[in-house]
């Protein structure tokens, strides 16, 4: 799984995914696919493709918060996002292509 593939599903089902990261800090992943790391203040001395190849536990949060019907925060494992990731709809369209 790769930071692009994050990204898609932050996107596609309007999502904001984090993982810690190594140095203490924490990789936010909003609904418009934008990775950021909040706490930083300077320029960085790590990769975040890097750092999520060793991130094990990810938090998934709504994007947008609706008062009316609140979304659940889940914590998921790599083997969880990795299968929602496979599980994406265009994923599967991307199989059936037309030729």
């Amino acid at each position: 799984m790769r930071l692009v593939d994050l990204r898609k599903i932050a996107v596609r089902r309007q999502f904001r995914i984090r993982f810690p990261i190594s140095n203490g800090l924490e990789c936010v992943i909003n609904q418009y696919g934008v990775a950021q790391v909040p706490a930083l203040h300077g320029i960085p001395d790590f990769n975040l493709e890097r750092e999520l190849e060793t991130a094990s536990r990810f938090v998934i949060e709504p994007g947008t918060v609706d008062a009316k019907n609140p979304v659940p925060v889940r914590y998921l494992t790599r083997e969880e996002l990795e299968a929602m990731a496979d599980a994406s709809p265009v994923a599967a369209a991307a199989d059936h292509e037309e030729e």
